[in-house]
Order: structure tokens, then sequence, then C-alpha cells
């Protein structure tokens, strides 16, 4: 027992220069439905990871958030910048959805970016990163899309908000956001233009006390005549798995959902690039009938950090 004490003893200079992290990475899936999602077949996931960027050292990419142009798939994503220590705004394309190509940072900020979730409106392209760090939701505007983005409003400010996810439902715009340290709150905002003002549902907070089902996990979408929210499973850990909710009943007044389906959009498979979690999905619906979507997950490993 003594040679053991003394051996851990010896290591311990070295350990304190060991740090964990989260390896997250991006991968493709696809399905007849949100519920029946799964790796797309011919395609090695995953498709994007920290070793695509080539413009600021990455630790890892996450967030992915799509949009199609007439020619291509634009792929916005949060990039960790190793020596920053804070996320920035990456773009990567394809002209086929299944062979992806990193271009370069397209959103940097003092402060830490993520979750870029784009939107098209009145001509524009719009973005709503997460800007929890400096207590606001932001809404910024394509000044040369994709490349160029310019902070043109405060949607929210006061609170750290997760994950700001703008729709619009039957003409009005809606906005969930996560709060609190323990992911267990989701708000709900409406205006009548994604600039705002906007104001707070009456019954916001929609979910109190339930880190499996408040914070968001992509962008609102109908399946059918369904509209359907995501959320992050983070009751055992961040970003277990993604959970799907029907939105039943959604007016300036009234809100009212419930679990859509019976078991998750998305698992850690317990083995390589997701093997941990996975928290945010891009869905798409193609001419074939399927979805497309653009999925994050992680394995937890060691890495080691040199000081000398």
């Amino acid at each position: 027992m003594s040679a053991l004490l003394a051996s851990v003893r010896n290591a311990l200079p070295f350990l304190r220069h060991i740090r964990r992290k989260d390896d997250w990475a991006i991968g493709l899936y696809s399905g007849s439905s949100p519920l029946t999602l799964a790796p797309m077949p011919n395609v090695r996931n995953p498709v994007l990871t920290a070793a695509h960027v080539r413009d600021v050292p990455a630790l890892f990419v996450a967030d992915p958030f799509l949009v199609r142009t007439e020619d291509r798939w634009l792929l916005f994503f949060e990039v960790l910048h190793a020596t920053l220590r804070r996320g920035q705004i990456g773009l990567a394309t394809s002209r086929n959805g299944k062979d992806w190509e990193y271009c370069q940072i397209v959103l940097r900020e003092p402060f830490h970016l993520s979750y870029p979730h784009v939107f098209a409106w009145d001509g524009s392209f719009y973005m709503t990163p997460e800007t929890a760090a400096c207590r606001q939701v932001r809404l910024y505007r394509a000044v040369e899309f994709p490349l160029r983005w310019s902070h043109v409003a405060t949607l929210l400010e006061g609170d750290e908000y997760l994950d700001p996810t703008p729709f619009v439902y039957r003409g009005r715009w809606w906005m969930f956001v996560g709060t609190g340290v323990d992911n267990g709150a989701l708000r709900l905002y409406h205006a009548t233009t994604p600039s705002g003002p906007w104001t707070e549902h009456p019954c916001s907070p929609i979910v109190q006390h339930d880190p499996r089902s408040a914070r968001p996990a992509g962008r609102v979408v109908h399946d059918g005549e369904r509209l359907v929210r995501f959320a992050q499973d983070c009751s055992q850990h961040y970003g277990q798995r993604v959970l799907a909710f029907e939105i039943t009943e959604l007016t300036p007044e009234r809100y009212a959902e419930r679990p859509y389906g019976t078991a998750s959009v998305l698992d850690p498979q317990g083995a390589g690039w997701n093997a941990r979690g996975m928290h945010t999905l891009d869905l798409h619906y193609m001419q074939n009938g399927n979805w497309l979507a653009l999925v994050d997950g992680y394995r937890r490993r060691f890495y080691v950090r040199h000081s000398w």
C-alpha cells in the first residue's frame, strides 16, 4: 500500500496538467419522420470535427444549423476556440448534403457564442446565437451572406438566456429560451416581428424545475399538421439526449404541449463519436419525403495540457 501511495504522489505533478473535455462533433442522420432518425446510409459519421477547422485552433464543433440555397447547403455551428476557451460561429458548405467542406469563422465576439439559429425574414438572413455570457439575446443580420454578420438588435437582456429558438406560427413570431443554472426552466416570448419588442407569454415559464424537458435542442418544425419543439434531456448530465414535444395550443394567451412519441429522438450510442450524449439537431424536410438532420454528439476523453 505504501508503494502505491508513493507512486500516486510522484504522479501528482504530471496529473495537474491533465484536463477532461467533452469532444463534440457533428453527424448526419435521416429518417421518414422526426421520430425515426438514424445515421444516414453510406455516410461516415461524424461529417465535421474540430480537425476540419483550419483558421483557428479548435477543441470541438457542435450546435449545427442548416440553410438551403438554390445550389448548396450551408451549415452554421459553434467552434470552441482552444486558446480563448470561448465559442465562435463557423461555416461549412455542401453541394449534396453529405460531403461537407469547412470554410471559416463567420462571427466572433469578445464573449462566448453558440447555437447559431439562422432563419430568413423579409428578404434577409438573421441569426440569434446564444449570447448568455453577456446576459442578452441578440439578433444579427447577414450583411454579406453567409460570411459577414452584424448585430442589429438586442431582443432580451438581464438574464443568462440559453439557446434562443425563434419561429413563426400563424403570422406571429415566438421564441423559446432556456434559463436557470440547472437547465430546468423554459420561457416563451412572442412578437409581431423578429426584431421585437418581445413580450413574455402569460404561461411562461412553460417548464419549471425539469431539466429533462426544458432546454431547447434545435429548430421548431412542422411534422404534417403538428408543431414540434425539441428539448435536451439534462436530467442526468448536460446534453444526454433529445426529446420531442408536440405543441397542441399556442396563442398569445394559452400554451399546451405533450410528449411527441414514446421514446427520445436522439440517443447516445455507447461508443464512438456520440458515445455519451447528443443535444442538438436541425431537421429539414426533403422532396423525397424523408427528413435530413444535422446532429451533434460527444464522447468524453482526456487530453494533456503541457506547461513545460
